[in-house]
């Protein structure tokens, strides 16, 4: 049960924080220390692999 709860704060915060970069990637300027690529990149990545772990999450506590 405690793992399942991690698991599901883990996706809440990765899609948080990926959706975060992605908008944060499409509106900051560049300032020369991190292209706006990177941020979106890794925000993709973070919202894609937090959106995994949801569903797994989702679809594990049907199981049971």
């Amino acid at each position: 049960v405690v793992m399942r709860v991690a698991q599901l704060i883990t996706a809440v915060v990765m899609c948080t924080f990926g959706c975060a970069l992605l908008v944060t990637g499409f509106v900051c300027p560049p300032l020369g220390e991190i292209h706006p690529t990177i941020l979106t990149a890794f925000g993709e990545i973070l919202t894609f692999s937090g959106a995994l772990l949801g569903l797994d999450y989702k679809y594990r506590s049907k199981k049971e």
